[in-house]
């Protein structure tokens, strides 16, 4: 039997284009029939073509990807596929990141795997960082409550013990507002 290379691309969302990973897989010498994708419908619906794509991989064969982060979420999750193919004789390559092209070698394969696993990381960080949402707003000068402490603040019959006590901040949070512009 001849090795083949079978090739998987993956976006994280619906609304994605596979259509670069695909061409790019092409040019790595992944024939069409052996290109298998995923496009989740929802953040939690799996990866059923990459069950597939690993299944149909034999003793030989080399799984192509476009990049790390696109066969699993995670590098601990990546780690396990490639020590699960390399045990089944089945080689792992990263088209986007050049550095990652396992060998029969383990030795070798580690060291690559650590020399990119601070940029798997930092896509990982920068590809959540948008998606990111919450925390407090941040309160503005011209906020009823920063109007109030201001206004109250010039009453000199009022202590700023009373004032936090009424609006129900504390004393570094009295100062705060004071010092905002409007």
């Amino acid at each position: 039997m001849k090795a083949r290379l079978i090739g998987y691309a993956r976006t994280s969302t619906p609304d994605q284009n596979l259509d670069m990973q695909i061409e790019a897989l092409k040019k790595a010498g992944c024939k069409k029939q052996y290109i298998y994708f995923d496009k989740p419908r929802t953040p939690k619906s799996g990866t059923p073509q990459l069950e597939q794509c690993i299944e149909e991989l034999r003793e030989g064969d080399t799984l192509v990807v476009w990049g790390l982060v696109h066969p699993e979420k995670t590098v601990h999750h990546l780690i396990q596929l490639v020590t699960k193919l390399q045990k089944r004789g089945i080689g792992f390559r990263s088209i986007s990141d050049e550095a990652m092209e396992s060998a029969s070698d383990a030795d070798r394969l580690v060291l690559k795997m650590l020399n990119t696993l601070a940029k798997i990381e930092h896509r990982l960080r920068e590809a959540t960082a948008d998606k990111r949402k919450g925390g407090r707003k941040a309160i503005e000068g011209d906020d009823l409550k920063v109007q109030m402490v201001k206004k109250m603040s010039q009453n000199t019959s009022v202590s700023v013990k009373e004032i936090c006590q009424s609006l129900k901040i504390s004393r570094s949070t009295y100062y705060r507002y004071l010092a905002m512009k409007r």
